[in-house]
């Protein structure tokens, strides 16, 4: 694979002069073009140790714009970063659409250190792999253009070279003990670099391997393949908007439903719902306490029908717990900044820290429910969210999370009488808008696409609860329920 790398590629300064200057006017051109198109730019800057990859972040810094860019440098994670999934710190830096994000240092870096140094088995390795080949596909469906560069050195001159950087006093602070390590190991190394770039370089997000020995060569076809890159993605967004939109499938699929075996007559007395509250409640913020003592996250999602009563299930919960073992998000129409990110990035943002909770209230699910019902999501877009929902979930409870997520079911007539208490409540009008009736109206797609989410979303490791919730007693007592069982099990 790396052969042609390491033919000898020199560019002199004299013939490197005149393309730079062309080189950098088109990129200046394209980037300004970048801002007013909907997709980010996400380039990824990999390779041997002295490869050259700092001379070429800074000559890219120095050509662009940087007030539409910035580069991330990754190395260690911090003790905030490793209580989190593993993609999370990538995640939070994504570029915005319309702008440029450099990545020193990625998603690539662990993996290949880690089977270098034997502490990745061939299981594992091809399971990092496969998650980092699906989260860049999750960034190229949505728009995203991912440009990954690994510049190469054959081992004498790596070694020429990073012996050179340790004799100058100006440099020497580049070379470090691991640098040194990677020589003895510059085979296994280059063997890792090898099956990584065979395994991950896609139709989506090809690889570009470049000599590294000579840095004008470097940084002129690096350059210049990054702006090759942006003006096709450019061509080939503007073809697929032209294309005609994947049909809808039909709505009846799933209408045997879940939804409608619930049994909404169950109830609670108050009696009994005092007591089991007062039960439960304690035995919740015991394990809380212990989950925190064990450093076990836990991530809780609730979905429902308008006036189901999510609201008052999570204030059940949170009574149980210390305040700072928790958090509750609420989720509303997204804002200019997360509208600016893959529709996951505003979810991601907020997982919880080792030991802590965090509840959602309306989730990463509404890009299946609202934004399918009301066309805000195009049926490209939420049909392939199902598979992007699974492995995001899957990918949270892979690190350990605990993912319980509930839907609130009431019937229409439940429904209705609340809104007609709530209008009666001074406290409880903000409650109701006009949108809610609206949404009523849409009651039957809305039942379908509810039925397809918990079909195509429940898994054994983050399963859908069903709530009967037409009585209030009932459905908070099933939820305190269900979260005491599973932390139970979970922590023992």
């Amino acid at each position: 694979m790396f052969e042609v790398a390491e033919l000898t590629h020199q560019i002199s300064d004299q013939d490197y002069a005149e393309p730079i200057v062309a080189l950098r006017t088109e990129l200046l051109m394209v980037q300004q073009q970048l801002k007013t198109l909907d997709f980010p730019v996400l380039i990824l800057i990999s390779g041997v140790d002295g490869g050259g990859k700092g001379e070429l972040i800074h000559a890219l810094n120095e050509w662009l714009d940087a007030r539409y860019m910035h580069t991330e440098a990754f190395d260690q994670p911090s003790d905030e970063e490793q209580e989190r999934p593993k993609f999370w710190r990538f995640i939070r830096a994504l570029p915005p659409k319309g702008q440029i994000g450099i990545f020193v240092g990625s998603w690539y870096s662990e993996p290949i250190s880690k089977r270098v140094s034997g502490h990745l088995k061939d299981g594992a390795f091809e399971r990092a792999l496969n998650d980092i080949n699906a989260l860049e596909k999750l960034l190229t469906d949505d728009g995203g253009l991912i440009i990954k560069c690994w510049l190469h050195l054959k081992k004498s001159i790596q070694k020429k070279r990073l012996k050179a950087l340790a004799a100058n006093p100006d440099t020497q602070w580049q070379v470090t003990h691991k640098d040194a390590h990677h020589i003895k190991h510059y085979d296994d190394f280059i063997d890792t670099a090898e099956a990584v770039l065979t395994r991950t370089s896609t139709v989506h997000s090809p690889w570009l391997i470049v000599d590294g020995s000579d840095g004008n060569y470097a940084r002129l076809t690096v350059g210049q393949h990054i702006l090759n890159r942006i003006h096709r993605h450019i061509q080939q967004r503007a073809r697929q908007q032209t294309l005609p939109e994947a049909a809808e499938p039909d709505l009846n699929l799933y209408q045997q439903s879940l939804l409608d075996a619930l049994d909404l007559s169950l109830s609670l007395k108050k009696s009994d719902y005092q007591d089991k509250l007062a039960f439960y409640q304690t035995q919740l913020g015991q394990l809380s306490r212990k989950a925190k003592a064990r450093q076990h996250s836990i991530l809780l999602v609730f979905e429902g029908w308008d006036a189901a009563g999510k609201g008052g299930a999570i204030r059940r919960l949170t009574y149980a717990m210390d305040p700072r073992l928790y958090r509750v998000i609420p989720i509303a129409a997204p804002t200019d900044e997360e509208r600016a990110q893959h529709y996951l990035w505003r979810f991601w943002r907020h997982l919880p820290r080792a030991g802590k909770m965090t509840i959602y209230d309306r989730s990463w699910y509404g890009r299946v429910l609202v934004e399918r019902v009301e066309k805000l999501a195009s049926n490209e877009e939420w049909q392939r969210a199902y598979a992007e929902i699974v492995d995001f979930e899957r990918a949270l409870t892979d690190h350990g999370i605990t993912i319980l997520k509930f839907w609130l079911h009431i019937d229409k007539d439940e429904q209705l009488k609340r809104f007609q208490a709530r209008e009666k409540i001074p406290y409880k009008q903000f409650k109701i808008t006009d949108e809610d009736y609206r949404n009523r109206d849409k009651w039957d797609d809305y039942k379908a696409a509810v039925n397809e989410m918990i079909a195509r979303t429940s898994t054994h490791s983050a399963p859908w609860i069903m709530v009967e919730g037409n009585d209030k007693r009932h459905a908070r007592i099933k939820v305190l329920e269900t979260v005491c069982a599973a932390l139970t099990r979970q922590l023992g």
